[in-house]
C-alpha cells in the first residue's frame, strides 16, 4: 500500500507492505483523513512528544528516528476482520473509529502517533473492531473523518460544566475552536464570544454560531463582561456579596437558609467559562489578566513549551484552570451522530482535500489560517495538487 512517512521530520510518500488484521482488528480502505494540528505538532516535535507522554506512563509514542504514518481523524471501508473477530458490520461498510490500536505485547498504542500503529495518511488502516462505529444517515466520508475533532470539542465542552445561561468565550478559532462554538451552541449555551486575529477565522466563527466575534488587535473579549453580568472587580465583588447578604437577612427566614436556596436558583454572580484554544506560552497569563472574577478557564490548546503564569492574581481573582484532552467512547459515538443528524454542521470547517502525493503541501498550507482550516487526504486523488473540498 501507499503510505506518507514521517521520519527524521521529513514527510514522504513510500510503498509499504499490505496490513494484516490480528485477533480483534478490522482492516479499513482509507476513504478520508483530516489533517490535525497536532500532526504538525508531531513532524518536528515528536521527540518531545514522545518524551512528554513517557512521563504519563503512554508508550510507543513515535520519535524522530522512527519511521512512522500520521493521520487520527479518518473514515474508511471494512475490507477485512481479523481471525476470531465478530463481524459487527457488513464489508464496505463506512465507519469511523477512535484511534487507538491494541498491539500484542505493547497493549493500546496512539493510531498516527505510533510506528505500531499506522495512521490514515495511506490507503488502508488497522482499527480495533470494539472501537469502530457504522457511518450513519448516508453521511459523507469528509463530514465522516470530522467525528474525532468533533468529538474533542465535545468532550472540552462537557467537562466544563458550562450552564446554558454562563456565557462562553472562545479565544483562538482554529478548527478546535470551531468545533467547540458549534458544540456550545448544540449545547443551547446562550452567548458565546469568540476571539481571534485572522478575519478568515472570525468569519467562520460566526458562521459556527458564536454570537459575538471580536478582534484582539481591536479590543479586549473581556472588555463588556458588565453586560454579560458579571464581576470584573474585587470592590464590586464585595458590595455585591455584602448587599446580597443584607437582602436575605432582610426576610424572615433563617439567613443561611435562604442564601442556599439563592445559589441554588443562580441568583450568585455568573461565572464566564474561557476556552483556551492557541496554545502558546504566554496566553494563560494573558486570560488571568483579563478575565473576571470567579472566571473558570478550560486549557484545550496544547502548548508545547513551558509556561509562567502568576498564581495569585489567579488566586485573587479565584479564577478556576481545568485542562482537558482526547474524549470518551461515549462523546466520539455522540459527536458522529450529531454530525450526522444536522445538529452541528461542520463542513464549514472544511476548506480543501489532497492526495497522498500532497501530504506535505497541506502541511504547509495549513499555516495560513486566512485561506485553511480543515484538509481532508484522499488516498485515491491523483496529484499533489490542493483542490476545494466537495463537501
Amino acid at each position: 500500500m501507499k503510505a506518507v512517512i514521517c521520519h527524521k521530520h521529513q514527510l514522504s510518500l513510500e510503498t509499504l507492505p499490505e496490513l494484516k488484521p490480528s485477533k480483534g482488528q478490522v482492516l479499513l480502505d482509507v476513504i478520508r483523513c483530516g489533517v490535525c494540528g497536532s500532526d504538525l505538532h508531531m513532524q518536528h516535535s515528536c521527540d518531545h512528544m514522545h518524551e512528554l507522554t513517557s512521563r504519563i506512563g503512554l508508550k510507543g509514542v513515535a520519535k524522530s528516528s522512527d519511521k512512522f504514518v500520521m493521520g487520527h481523524e479518518f473514515c474508511g471501508k471494512i475490507l477485512d476482520y481479523g481471525p476470531k473477530t465478530r463481524h459487527k458490520f457488513k464489508t464496505d461498510t463506512l465507519v469511523c473509529s477512535m484511534p487507538l490500536l491494541n498491539v500484542a505485547e505493547l497493549g493500546y498504542q496512539a493510531t498516527g502517533l505510533s510506528p505500531h500503529a499506522s495512521g490514515g495518511y495511506a490507503e488502508q488502516i488497522l482499527v480495533q473492531s470494539q472501537l469502530m462505529f457504522a457511518v450513519p444517515n448516508g453521511l459523507v466520508p469528509d463530514l465522516a473523518a470530522m467525528t474525532e475533532p468533533m468529538a474533542v470539542a465535545l468532550h472540552a465542552v462537557r467537562r466544563s460544566r458550562i450552564k446554558k445561561n454562563e456565557p462562553a468565550i472562545v479565544i483562538g478559532c482554529g478548527p478546535v475552536g470551531l468545533g467547540i462554538i458549534l458544540m456550545l451552541k448544540a449545547s443551547g449555551v446562550k452567548t458565546v464570544v469568540a476571539s481571534d486575529f485572522s478575519i478568515n477565522r472570525r468569519r467562520l466563527a460566526e458562521i459556527c454560531g458564536a454570537d459575538v466575534v471580536i478582534d484582539p488587535k481591536q479590543s479586549s473579549p473581556f472588555d463588556n463582561w458588565k453586560e454579560y453580568g458579571l464581576i470584573g472587580n474585587a470592590s464590586e465583588a464585595i458590595n455585591y456579596g455584602i448587599g446580597l447578604f443584607e437582602k436575605i437577612q432582610a426576610l424572615n427566614l433563617p439567613w443561611w437558609h435562604a442564601w442556599r436556596v439563592a445559589d441554588k436558583l443562580g441568583a450568585l454572580p455568573k461565572r464566564p467559562v474561557i476556552f483556551e484554544c492557541v496554545g502558546v506560552p504566554g496566553i494563560l497569563q494573558q486570560i488571568i489578566n483579563g478575565a473576571p472574577l470567579f472566571s473558570k478557564i478550560v486549557g484545550v490548546g496544547v502548548c508545547m513549551q513551558s509556561d509562567q503564569i502568576e498564581p495569585a492574581l489567579a488566586v485573587n481573582k479565584e479564577i478556576e484552570i481545568q485542562f482537558v484532552m482526547g474524549y470518551t467512547p461515549l462523546e466520539f459515538r455522540d459527536a458522529l451522530h450529531m454530525i450526522a443528524e444536522g445538529k452541528i454542521d461542520c463542513s464549514c470547517l472544511l476548506t480543501g482535500v489532497v492526495g497522498l502525493e500532497g501530504v506535505e503541501e497541506a502541511f504547509k498550507a495549513l499555516s495560513d489560517p486566512e485561506k485553511h482550516a480543515k484538509i481532508m487526504v484522499d488516498p485515491k486523488k491523483l496529484g499533489n495538487k490542493l483542490s476545494a473540498t466537495a463537501a
